[in-house]
């Protein structure tokens, strides 16, 4: 049996929120086609809840959360991380002041999910953004997905505004059940603007509208925290092919945990 203890791992900067950050490591790990135990993917979680909230800072209403995310992403790599995965949408907003501060990979969470529709061959679609107001006012979605030739429909409006927040909101008080009616009308109201199909932009709304109720929805939805798991599983493989245990990957798509 070896006692080498070296080797690459994935770290996870988690916090934003605790449920958000537990719950991709839970999906990392249903993702990943293992036979064993030895097969899955080493993971550190750095879990930092104190990190102040991101939409707020950016828009300069509070804290700003960049000293803290930079913490984040020195302590993963000070610990030894191979690549960096954030499960928080919005904190992608600092991703080019993160990946400055560290020499590993910092996994892009919006790519992520560009390759997933992509494979999906959904490069004709309208596809509906369901995220913070930060998130969707900074347009990084919108930039990222016109860069890759994928067509983001957005809203505005007051009311849809609310109802994202209280989804998400409702998730961050541990009341995750109760976000699933404001979270399925905010996939209504992008269905009635022509939306073929839905990104749920923000980590807090997977587990708003989980896998067993999603077949109610009117339109399918692309989960950001399977895409980025999938990604993770990607760079796993693919950073050292020989080093790697297991067959092709599971789809972003597939259920289960």
């Amino acid at each position: 049996m070896t006692t080498d203890f070296s080797g690459r791992f994935l770290g996870v900067l988690g916090g934003m929120g605790p449920l958000a950050g537990t719950y991709f490591v839970q999906r990392l790990i249903a993702l990943t086609p293992a036979t064993r135990d030895q097969e899955h993917v080493p993971t550190i979680l750095w879990s930092d809840p104190r990190i102040p909230e991101r939409p707020a800072g950016f828009e300069r209403r509070g804290e700003d959360p960049l000293p803290w995310l930079i913490n984040g992403v020195s302590q993963l790599t000070r610990c030894g991380a191979g690549a960096i995965a954030i499960p928080c949408n919005t904190a992608h907003l600092w991703h080019e002041q993160m990946s400055a501060a560290t020499n590993i990979p910092v996994l892009h969470i919006v790519g992520s999910v560009c390759e997933e529709l992509q494979r999906r061959h959904l490069q004709n679609a309208s596809i509906g953004l369901m995220a913070t107001a930060a998130t969707t006012r900074a347009g990084m979605y919108q930039r990222i997905m016109a860069r890759d030739g994928l067509r983001c429909l957005v809203s505005q409006t007051p009311e849809f505004e609310r109802l994202c927040a209280q989804a998400i909101d409702l998730v961050k008080r541990n009341q995750a059940d109760a976000a699933f009616d404001a979270a399925a009308k905010c996939v209504e109201m992008l269905a009635d603007l022509g939306a073929d199909v839905v990104v749920l932009g923000c980590t807090e709304l997977p587990l708003a509208l989980p896998y067993a109720r999603r077949t109610s929805l009117r339109l399918p939805v692309i989960d950001s925290i399977d895409t980025l798991a999938s990604s993770a599983l990607r760079w796993w493989r693919q950073s050292d092919p020989h080093d790697a245990p297991f067959a092709p990957l599971h789809t972003a798509s597939k259920p289960g945990v």
